[in-house]
């Protein structure tokens, strides 16, 4: 009997913590921002500016 009882909470572990790992998941894509690709390549390449981006043609 104590068996069953092991299994059943290892059963309800399992389930319980895959539950709780995809609402976390899905709690971060829900402040996600959407944008165009030129603010996107901007958001990637912090660390430059738009005037060097204009004397390479981007």
């Amino acid at each position: 009997m104590p068996a069953i009882g092991i299994f059943v909470l290892f059963v309800l572990l399992s389930v319980g913590g895959g539950l709780l790992l995809w609402g976390a998941v899905d709690s971060e894509k829900r402040d996600r921002q959407v944008m165009d690709r030129g603010s996107a390549e901007k958001a990637a390449r912090r660390d430059t500016d738009e005037d060097e981006d204009e004397r390479r043609g981007f």
